[in-house]
């Protein structure tokens, strides 16, 4: 072949290469891409899984949020400010209860396993459902509607360190009963039977209570949450040591405070009568160590 030959065909075979790769690469080279639709994508919702919703479910009433109470791990003590959501819950609630007279809400409040109880509580779940029920009551629902429970778990939704909502809600009819009037009579008997005592060191008016004193906390806070006519009657009492007046006026102190220990454990003080016997009504000989640390103390009853 001629060299003018070979160089029409390199010109032809060229052309025919460069026609297919513009074909194959090229082609849509100018189309535009289609606009992304902005609207679709700020609408798009991403669920947070990181809460326990606040529900309060019964008949005549659905209240639903993702807010809820909090609680400090370790602690009692219910986290405020509460929000908005909650408390247009609880609003519901009061006018729910307030319409349904019959109507009663126990709430069970929850503690982890790996929490410590320093409350007068026989658990932490009973002292937070406790106070979930102070809450509710200073927001001027009526004590006398709910019950408490607690209960202790292996593990609770949390954040950091906070419980998010450890309790829940039970709707039910109040029993009116005979037998509901019996058990009643029978726990303040028991009580009085038994009364809590609390023991105080020489001219001490404060004291740690032990668990099974925590446990009678329980009882008369149970007892005075639905028998509202019910006044709790602290007397305090002193060994012999010093004058008699100074005595009187430490009995009084440690019955004042026993009062104030009481109301921040579920108790109204204003269903709190306070007085002291000083050294006049001893239960052990003031001439031994022992016989005075079993005088130095205060007898909590219902009257």
């Amino acid at each position: 072949m001629s060299k003018k030959a070979l160089y029409l065909l390199g010109i032809a075979i060229t052309i025919i290469l460069g026609t297919f790769l513009y074909l194959k690469f090229c082609c849509n080279c100018n189309v535009e891409t289609p606009p992304v639709d902005t609207e679709k994508v700020t609408n798009v919702i991403v669920k947070d899984t990181n809460f326990v919703p606040f529900v309060l479910s019964g008949t005549g009433i659905d209240y639903h949020t993702n807010d809820n109470l909090k609680f400090l791990k370790n602690s009692s003590a219910l986290i405020t400010p509460v929000s908005d959501s909650v408390n247009v819950g609880i609003e519901n609630l009061k006018t729910f209860l307030a319409a349904n007279a019959k109507q009663k809400v126990t709430i069970t409040g929850y503690a982890t396993s790996d929490e410590t109880n320093t409350t007068s509580f026989e658990n932490l779940g009973l002292a937070r459902a406790n106070d979930i029920k102070n809450y509710f009551v200073s927001k001027g629902l009526s004590a006398a509607q709910f019950d408490t429970k607690g209960e202790v778990i292996d593990k609770w939704k949390t954040s950091a360190d906070t419980l998010l909502g450890p309790a829940e809600y039970k709707f039910e009819a109040i029993d009116t009963t005979a037998v509901a009037s019996d058990e009643w009579t029978a726990l303040k008997d028991s009580i009085n039977a038994d009364p809590l005592v609390l023991h105080f060191n020489t001219n001490k008016s404060s004291n740690n209570l032990t668990s099974v004193e925590k446990l009678k906390v329980a009882a008369i806070v149970k007892y005075t949450g639905h028998v509202k006519e019910a006044v709790v009657l602290i007397v305090g009492h002193s060994d012999n040591v010093g004058n008699r007046d100074s005595n009187v006026v430490l009995g009084q102190k440690r019955a004042e405070f026993s009062k104030k220990y009481l109301s921040k454990n579920g108790i109204d003080a204003s269903r709190i009568t306070t007085e002291s016997k000083g050294p006049d009504e001893p239960v052990g000989e003031n001439t031994t160590a022992q016989g005075k640390a079993n005088n130095r103390r205060t007898v909590i009853t219902i009257k």
